[in-house]
């Protein structure tokens, strides 16, 4: 039984921990900790206990795997110091602020030989496989170009998460940062950012930001992300390749409907690709992995270097970052 702490009284750790764990009978919430809300949150979702600070969550000896679901300005002080209480770590995206950040939570885990794992939950799903095999196998022949897009209307209200960029909002870490995860995964870890721009919030977020890539100058690649008023909901890559087109949509929560269109020699295709909702595949992986040693995709070194082209995002589109 894998025995699972909660750092946060989060509304995302319903969908991405506490259903999933529902739907097994090898991993168990035994905690959440919270410094207002711990105590009503394990009432009303049948958690065994809280605690009003994260260091005494950290301290239960029965946690196994402490699930990192705190602002992401938060992200790398508290995994690392679940790492060196004896804790696995799943964190929530994005990994750290900064690849400084992320390199110094690796250099944790190492220390303390735990686990630390980036929660990109769709890159566990059999659509996002089917994505990568299409890709590698060169089916689709050699690739020209990518567009990866993941846009969600976000109302800006002042002081919340996704607004104030000193806890870590912005449409880039917030949306963005799973296209970049696509891309990587698809054609390499470390593209050329050759330019970008954002449109701002009034907090100095970016509400808006769009970049262009370049994989070993045989990709050429672009990245969009809005949280503006009014932009649907959509999460989509686009390719462009020798003997056709692939055109994937919605990347991100498939199992609410996705479709996939290629274009294969002239010959149109379409087709979808079965499987549960990405928050249990991603936790049967980490399971999984915990028990056997086997290495994940969304670890380690994987995490620095998303967090690098991020940031060197931010740095293309002369983004000031004054609280780091």
């Amino acid at each position: 039984m894998l025995r699972i702490g909660i750092l946060g009284a989060a509304d995302i750790a319903v969908e991405s921990m506490l259903l999933p764990v529902s739907r097994r009978n090898d991993a168990l919430v035994v905690a959440v900790a919270s410094r207002s809300a711990g105590a009503e949150y394990a009432r009303k979702h049948g958690i065994d206990r809280s605690y009003d600070t994260y260091e005494a969550l950290l301290a239960d000896p029965e946690i196994d795997l402490v699930y990192n679901a705190l602002p992401p300005s938060a992200h790398a002080e508290w995994s690392i110091a679940a790492l060196r209480a004896g804790k696995h770590v799943l964190c929530e995206k994005p990994f750290t602020m900064t690849a400084a950040e992320a390199s110094r939570v690796l250099q944790a885990a190492r220390a303390t030989d735990r686990r630390v794992v980036e929660a990109f939950h769709d890159h566990y799903h059999p659509l996002s496989a089917w994505i990568r095999e299409t890709v590698s196998s060169g089916r689709l022949g050699a690739v020209r170009r990518a567009d990866a897009v993941f846009t969600g209307a976000n109302a800006f209200v002042p002081n919340t998460l996704r607004h104030e960029p000193a806890l870590g909002g912005g449409a880039l870490m917030d949306l963005g940062c799973y296209p970049v995860h696509w891309l990587r995964a698809l054609f390499g870890d470390a593209p050329q950012v050759r330019e970008a721009k954002a449109e701002l919030n009034p907090a100095g977020a970016d509400r808006v930001i769009d970049a262009r890539l370049s994989f070993d100058d045989e990709v050429e690649a672009t990245v969009h992300a809005s949280m503006a008023e009014g932009v649907q909901l959509r999460s989509s890559l686009s390719i462009e390749a020798e003997r056709g087109i692939l055109e994937v949509d919605n990347i991100v929560f498939p199992s609410a409907g996705h479709s996939i269109r290629f274009v294969l020699d002239d010959v149109p295709h379409r087709c979808t690709v079965a499987g549960r909702q990405t928050y249990d595949h991603q936790l049967e992986a980490v399971v999984a992995a915990l028990r056997t040693g086997d290495p994940l995709p969304t670890e380690g070194a994987d995490s620095v270097s998303n967090m690098t082209v991020i940031d060197e995002i931010y740095a293309a589109a002369g983004f000031d970052r004054p609280w780091m």
